[in-house]
């Protein structure tokens, strides 16, 4: 959405919804934010805006709020819509009760998990919030499963790490990234321009959007920018390359799943190394707070799952030696 400046010094932005023009202006410079909410107060003015399908209902949706959910997100709801039973999608939304949503909870239930099945939910109550802020939504959903993440030991680490130097060593590095704490989606975006002599800037990440292509964009949340010290082997490595990782990023998944059948040990994922990281800095007594901004955690609800404990290194000299530590446990002697 385009902001034009007038002659009269307000502002101006035109939006086209459900094939007519929308026009708002303000008395100042709006953020993404207030664009919408003007445009949603528009917008609900127009009895239309009802005599529409679900299906249609959620694409406007996404496009309302495009400019201000992550592309991931909106790659998400994109797919959502095709989860959904094909009678609720067709459904006027102005005909949809409590009962429907019901039902197609219940549908959906049979053969999706309960933390899919309320993700679902989740999106049609914002959808219905937009275009039916009347209505009230009091679905009863599927009971939470209580999981406990898988921490790998640090002997499987070991074992994954020397297997992978020695028989393909391009996965080396991401791999050993991810024993610090780094996503996948990180660890992709990395370039040498990142690495200062053995600290790592980590400012970006490389995420697939809607159309199905690989972006650079800023990290998941204002917390996972952040920096590092990393080992000065893989710092070097990075730099002589001028990249952390080059290839598909399906290709991390099944290389180390290969690689754990291989070495006949318990299959996890690359983003089990996150917990492991945050389990080997608990195990020191280093702080929640600490552990937060190194792992670029948002808020502390994962992590108070993998670990119990807390100390404190807060300085850059407490940078130093919690990268010490991690590299003392994860890296082959």
């Amino acid at each position: 959405m385009r902001i034009e400046r007038t002659p009269s010094g307000s502002y101006r932005v035109r939006q086209q919804y459900n094939k007519k023009r929308y026009i708002v202006t303000f008395d100042h410079k709006p953020n993404q934010m207030e664009i919408i909410e003007a445009f949603n107060a528009k917008i609900k003015k127009a009895p239309v805006r009802a005599r529409m399908t679900f299906q249609t209902a959620c694409e406007e949706y996404i496009s309302i709020k495009e400019n201000v959910l992550s592309v991931r997100t909106i790659r998400e709801y994109k797919l959502y819509i095709n989860r959904y039973p094909e009678w609720f999608v067709k459904k006027m939304i102005d005909q949809i009760e409590q009962n429907d949503i019901q039902k197609c909870v219940n549908e959906l239930s049979s053969t999706l998990s309960p933390k899919t099945v309320r993700c679902l939910h989740g999106f049609i109550s914002a959808v219905l919030r937009t275009f039916r802020p009347d209505m009230v939504i009091y679905t009863t959903l599927p009971q939470k499963k209580r999981t406990e993440p898988y921490i790998p030991t640090q002997e499987e680490v070991k074992r994954i790490l020397e297997y992978t130097k020695e028989h393909a060593p391009h996965f080396y590095v991401p791999i050993v990234l991810a024993c610090y704490g780094l996503r996948r989606s990180e660890i992709m975006a990395i370039t040498a321009s990142d690495i200062d002599n053995t600290l790592l800037h980590i400012n970006k990440a490389l995420v697939e959007n809607s159309e199905g292509e690989w972006i650079v964009k800023s990290t998941k949340t204002e917390m996972s920018t952040r920096e590092l010290y990393i080992p000065k082997d893989i710092a070097d490595q990075i730099r002589k390359q001028g990249y952390a990782y080059r290839g598909g990023a399906q290709s991390i998944t099944n290389y180390l799943r290969r690689t754990q059948i291989a070495l006949n040990m318990p299959q996890f994922s690359l983003h089990k190394l996150r917990h492991y990281f945050a389990s080997v800095l608990a195990s020191q007594g280093v702080p929640d707070a600490d552990i937060m901004a190194l792992g670029g955690w948002k808020t502390d609800t994962v992590m108070k799952t993998v670990y119990r404990h807390a100390m404190s290194a807060k300085t850059d000299e407490g940078k130093r030696n919690i990268s010490a530590l991690i590299e003392s446990d994860i890296l082959p002697e």
